[in-house]
């Protein structure tokens, strides 16, 4: 688990490295141990409150495209100095009002060792048509967990950088 240190470091330099008309406010950064991903949140259309929602749906569609294209050359750029600095993918992304849109994201191989029983439940998704394969199925279940205990991990994510940021104010062992 990265230290707050390291996401304060890595939100201020993308805040001085992005232009400024891009977003609104500063970006979100989201660290792992191979990816930044970097999200940032664009204006809603301004419309009319008589517009149905698959119009207010396609308007928020056709701006994070469009945001998309216009700024690509730019992007890819910032993410390769970035990547170059940090020694990390970057990955972008854009949210307007409740939605996230990822343009990139890293797929990355987990390896893991399950029981029967476990296996089981993969291949039951698997026979049922929800995924094409236990890894597909893997990642299914992942997901589902983070859906539904949103609460819980961000609880345990917060409890974790705690723990960091002890084990940085104690005594140095390497001395």
């Amino acid at each position: 688990m990265e230290n707050d240190e390291a996401v304060k470091k890595l939100r201020g330099w993308f805040s001085g490295r992005l232009p400024g008309e891009w977003f609104e406010g500063q970006p979100e950064i989201v660290l792992d141990r191979e990816e930044i991903a970097v999200v940032g949140r664009l204006q809603a259309p301004a419309l009319g409150d008589d517009v149905s929602e698959a119009e207010r749906a396609a308007a928020v569609e056709g701006g994070v495209q469009r945001f998309r294209e216009e700024t690509r050359e730019r992007r890819i750029e910032i993410a390769l100095e970035a990547e170059h600095r940090f020694r990390r993918k970057v990955s972008w992304g854009v949210a307007v009002g409740d939605e996230t849109v990822m343009f990139t994201t890293l797929s990355v191989p987990v390896m893991t060792r399950l029981r029967q029983s476990e296996r089981r439940v993969l291949d039951t998704l698997v026979a049922a048509g929800v995924a094409r394969s236990r890894s597909d199925a893997l990642a299914w279940c992942v997901r589902l967990v983070g859906k539904n205990t949103d609460t819980w991990l961000t609880d345990l994510r917060d409890a974790l950088q705690h723990v960091d940021r002890v084990r940085a104010s104690g005594p140095d062992l390497n001395s």
